[in-house]
């Protein structure tokens, strides 16, 4: 007779002695007497991946965020045994795994200590799911400081401060409101002028704690799944990010369009609304490039389907649209409506594409529709599927773009504002439970999307949007970081939100600008927009609940305010273009913190406020209502002030005049920043001339400018400009060599060179080692002179 049927509680478990260690190439692993199995694989130089398995087994090793195009390879690797530890070098690395309890620590050839255990890997057996709670804990360094995980709405600096990643539908959130709409579980630790970075690529729920509990302990745990981390070495902040980056894959170039400015609201209908908005930006001279149409143009908001009453012939509208420079992005959610009489339900309920519960029933939710079901897009033939359904959607209506909402999934009415854990998914043939598939089922959502959509507008490229992402989805599409609320405070959270975002491996980001939620004054939208043309994704969309928000729903000054802002947004394109050239090819993160542009200068430890935009331009928004000016802190360094030329010392806090008209904002010393005119959509103008704006500098500055032809794929076969420029600057002289690749020609003949902060009067220039005559260059009082695009070198001296 059984007598005692309850399980015993384990509490936390913990490897014990090694017993065993064998290498298999890169590999290497170690098992504990008590059946854990640890494996360290060396995958770079400076890239580790740290893996462990309880009772002997590993789990199979698959995931979605990492890029099969990530880097691979080490120069060289040894291992040696001790009477305590087992020992992994590489080049730039060595590993200690300790024999008596497993835990490892990390350090620099020299033997600095980067990261080490403090009780390191241990977990606990989950009775109510199966599988376990995977926990580590690492020692936090002296004056270490915490950056990254996503869209954290809270301090740059996480120290101090415990996250979740759950992607979550979550209107309206707060400064330190958690979990949001992302699940990034990345992390960079800064100590001792070196920086690390680590991954933890597990799509449970996770947690991280840094010194919230314990002040000198770091911890990280996941509700399921495998303790699978991926370790990073810098030292230098931006060769993190960048390992990072490489590791998890960055997206193809946008079309030039997708930089531009982009109007949305929720929702713009019927179809007479949308020429008016389309017609007064035309009217009012205020550029933008896409019109976003919510759910409203959907019949009774069934996706892939158009109201006939509000938009009787979308064709004939996308066209005209069209015929101004304005592209046309749609709204398609993953809630199915449950009707027998809706095509695509009949298709998905037919081929069996929805989730079900786990005793075999779909799983329905309330979503806009009414009851709903959900695709599994874990599933490739569902992701195949879905991505079919496009072809048909935008060769019959002509629109340019998709945008996915509520893909955390979004569900209406339960408190956990999502699917049931029990929704059962294929996950790419490793089934589970949605506890394991929720972080990534928005990913898997626009991964379909974007295959879809860009099979369908090829050879142009496909410009796609999502709302939920976990690590990697910046492979497939651009984001924003949600429901956001017109306030100054969210002013602030949007700023730390898009430049942890960027230091996250997910550049392509900006946020609602104005506020989604609520109604801002005439002060804030100016302000907002300010920031928001500094951000990669540049786009005003609001709730209809609260009011309009287009530019011109203020005053004439916000209206003339908003205009020179986005029209310098315009000017600055191929500057911006660049930069995401950069961060495609090099995961260079295209907003920089200035942690991450100066980490030695400990004063960026825990700035939020401003940031580099590219390589050169320094900004800080004005974050509070009416100020005349703010306090700044000017990174080391000297900087041009972009609105009245005067040249300020960095390397500490500076009062900057900033009246409504004006950002704070400084060309760094020395830089080169390319400049379009003015247009009111991109590609309404030939670009007859390309302007640089070089700013002098006493030393060296080097510069780039990338250029195709701004859409389709000929950039991949060689058909792009990339200028390379070498400033070098004495008391009397300045010399600007050029050194260009690609096979592109530019429409450009002539380059408009201003010279900015010359010290000098010029008194006469070389191109190529042949003086010209100042007449000829077309000098004039600006210092601006006209050159040849295919200068090799320009020497400019003066008396």
């Amino acid at each position: 007779m059984i007598t005692n049927t309850e399980l015993e509680y384990k509490g936390n478990l913990y490897p014990n002695m090694v017993v065993d260690f064998r290498r298999d190439g890169g590999k290497f692993f170690f098992t504990s007497d008590n059946g854990v199995v640890l494996q360290i694989t060396v995958m770079r130089n400076s890239v580790l991946r740290v893996r462990y398995a309880t009772d002997y087994n590993f789990e199979p090793d698959f995931s979605y965020a990492i890029s099969s195009q990530a880097s691979r390879g080490y120069d060289e690797l040894k291992d040696e045994t001790t009477p305590t530890d087992y020992r992994i070098y590489t080049s730039r690395l060595q590993v200690l795994v300790d024999k008596k309890t497993m835990r490892v620590q990390i350090s620099d050839l020299e033997g600095n200590i980067i990261n080490e255990d403090e009780l390191g890997f241990h977990w606990e057996e989950n009775y109510e799911y199966g599988g376990n709670t995977v926990k580590m804990s690492k020692i936090t360094q002296a004056s270490e400081s915490f950056y990254g995980m996503g869209d954290k709405a809270t301090h740059s600096n996480l120290k101090g401060r415990r996250v979740t990643n759950w992607v979550t539908d979550q209107y309206a959130y707060g400064k330190e409101e958690d979990p949001l709409y992302k699940a990034i579980p990345f992390y960079l630790g800064l100590h001792n002028n070196r920086a690390y970075g680590i991954f933890f690529d597990n799509s449970f729920c996770t947690h991280f704690d840094f010194a919230h509990e314990r002040r000198n302990v770091t911890s990280f745990w996941a509700d399921g799944g495998e303790m699978n981390y991926y370790f990073f070495y810098g030292p230098a902040l931006s060769k993190v990010v960048q390992s990072y980056t490489d590791l998890t894959g960055t997206p193809e170039l946008p079309p030039l369009w997708a930089l531009g400015y982009h109007q949305s609201k929720w929702s713009y209908y019927p179809e007479k609304r949308v020429k008016e908005i389309a017609k007064t930006f035309r009217k009012l001279k205020i550029p933008c490039d896409a019109i976003y149409l919510d759910i409203d143009y959907m019949d009774g908001f069934r996706c892939f389907t158009w109201d006939k009453k509000r938009f009787p012939d979308p064709k004939k509208l996308v066209k005209e649209l069209e015929s101004t420079g304005f592209k046309t992005v749609v709204m398609i959610d993953p809630g199915i409506k449950v009707d027998r009489d809706y095509w695509v339900y009949k298709e998905g309920l037919e081929n069996d594409y929805f989730c079900k519960r786990a005793d075999g029933p779909l799983m329905s939710g309330k979503v806009w529709p009414g009851p709903c079901s959900f695709p599994d897009f874990t599933n490739p033939e569902v992701r195949r599927w879905w991505a079919g359904l496009y072809e048909d959607f935008i060769k019959e209506s002509g629109i340019h773009a998709v945008w996915n909402d509520m893909n955390e999934p979004a569900v209406m009415e339960v408190p956990t504002k999502t699917a049931p854990l029990d929704m059962r998914h294929d996950y790419d043939g490793h089934r589970c439970s949605h506890r394991k598939a929720h972080n990534v089922y928005g990913m898997q959502m626009v991964r379909a999307t974007f295959k879809g959509v860009k099979k369908t507008v090829f050879p142009k490229r496909p410009f796609v949007i999502t709302r939920a992402a976990f690590a990697g989805t910046q492979r497939y599409s651009c984001t924003w970081t949600g429901d956001n609320v017109a306030t100054w405070e969210h002013l602030w959270i949007a700023n730390v939100q898009v430049q942890r975002m960027c230091l996250s491996g997910y550049s392509f980001v900006g946020s609602d600008i104005g506020g989604f939620a609520e109604q801002p004054n005439g002060e804030l939208f100016a302000r907002w927009i300010q920031l928001g043309i500094f951000h990669p994704f540049c786009r005003v969309h609001s709730s209809g609940d609260h009011g309009d928000q287009e530019p011109w729903s203020f005053d004439d000054e916000v209206t003339g305010i908003v205009r020179k802002f986005i029209e310098l947004r315009y000017q600055l394109l191929p500057y911006l273009y660049t930069m995401f050239w950069k961060y495609v090819r090099e995961g260079v993160p295209m907003l920089k913190s200035l942690v991450y542009y100066d980490q030695e200068d400990t004063q960026t430890h825990f700035r939020t406020d401003e940031f580099i935009f590219g390589e050169q331009i320094l900004v800080c928004p004005v974050q509070e209502p009416n100020a005349k000016g703010r306090r700044m802190y000017i990174p080391r360094g000297r900087w041009h002030n972009y609105w009245t030329g005067e040249i300020v010392e960095g390397g500490s806090e500076k009062w900057i005049a900033a009246d409504i008209d004006k950002i704070p904002l400084f060309i760094k010393e020395g830089a080169i920043i390319p400049k379009y005119p003015v247009q009111q959509y991109v590609g309404e103008k030939k670009i007859d001339q390309l302007t640089l704006n070089v700013h002098y500098k006493k030393g060296i500055e080097h510069s780039t400018v990338y250029e195709d032809s701004q859409d389709g794929y000929d950039y991949r076969k060689g058909e792009y400009s990339l200028r390379n420029f070498r400033l070098s600057g004495k008391d009397k002289e300045l010399i600007i060599q050029q050194y260009k690749d690609g096979t592109y020609i530019t429409p450009y003949e002539t380059f408009k060179v201003n010279l900015i902060g010359l010290p000098f009067r010029i008194e006469s220039i070389e191109v190529d080692n042949e003086e010209v005559s100042l007449d000829e260059v077309r000098l004039n009082g600006d210092n601006t002179i006209v050159v040849n695009k295919n200068f090799s070198e320009l020497h400019i001296s003066g008396a």
